[in-house]
């Protein structure tokens, strides 16, 4: 449901979703990878999408961020119809996709340099948030080093930089904090609450239940091509005591016995 915002008149008006996503399908082959999911993601939060591997994730945020064109459906992101409208949409979004690819040949600086110009802000301006972000992101030490020698944590970061760059109002990010370092996670995990704190909002996609739970306050549950539940973190948990107890009743992975069907494992038998 919408959500109600108090103006500055004091009275009530419903706030329009971040994003708004109807009946969406895909379909790969014989493969149903999404199966006409609706979702409506607020305005201003920090957002997860959960689910297990396969469970259709990292597809519903590539139709939604316009990477990839769904069989069926209708996105909207703050109003805007991706696919009729692709030019406003991608001035309004930011996106750190899975399997990140950047200008391997630039430096960390002239990746961003180039990103901002292509965004066409002005050059001075560019130059100051670059150097905001370095700094802020603890690369400002290796910004003049190809982005070909960074680790996976510093690609992340840098990958992160270039997202948040122009100040977009939605930043989607698929597993951002895969294989990156506790400390890089956690310069990432900062930078990414003062961006919610600011109003904007935030989508990102985790397995990583207990991740997901410490960082976010909206959720939508996803398996098998379908949303399970959606809504408020604590609406979502219910009566369980975890957000990962909630999610494997949700899916259907409550309980699973393997005791017997490995019986051999073990022991030191042959």
């Amino acid at each position: 449901m919408p959500e109600q915002v108090v103006d500055e008149g004091g009275g009530t008006r419903t706030a329009p979703p971040a994003v708004q996503v109807e009946g969406l399908w895909k379909r790969f082959g014989d493969q149903v990878a999404v199966q006409g999911i609706d979702l409506t993601l607020p305005a201003g939060r920090f957002i997860g999408l959960v689910g297990p591997n396969g469970a259709g994730k990292t597809t519903t945020l590539s139709m939604v961020t316009g990477l990839l064109r769904p069989d069926r459906g209708r996105v909207l992101v703050g109003g805007h119809d991706v696919w009729r409208d692709p030019v406003e949409v991608k001035s309004r979004i930011g996106v750190l996709p899975e399997g990140l690819r950047l200008f391997e040949r630039l430096s960390g600086r002239e990746l961003l340099a180039y990103n901002g110009r292509l965004r066409g802000l002005p050059g001075d301006e560019v130059d100051k948030r670059a150097a905001q972000l370095l700094d802020v992101l603890d690369l400002a030490g290796s910004q003049h080093k190809l982005v070909v020698d960074y680790s996976t944590g510093m690609r992340k970061k840098i990958g992160l930089a270039a997202a948040l760059l122009h100040n977009p109002e939605v930043l989607f990010l698929d597993e951002p904090f895969e294989g990156v370092d506790p400390v890089s996670a956690q310069t990432i995990r900062g930078v990414l609450e003062r961006y919610t704190a600011s109003g904007a909002t935030v989508v990102f996609s985790s397995h990583v239940m207990e991740l997901v739970e410490s960082l976010c306050d909206w959720v939508a549950v996803m398996a098998a091509g379908r949303i399970r539940a959606q809504g408020p973190l604590a609406e979502v948990r219910g009566g369980a005591p975890t957000l990962q107890s909630a999610f494997l009743e949700l899916v259907g992975a409550q309980g699973r016995d393997t005791g017997e069907s490995l019986d051999w494992l073990g022991g030191g038998a042959r």
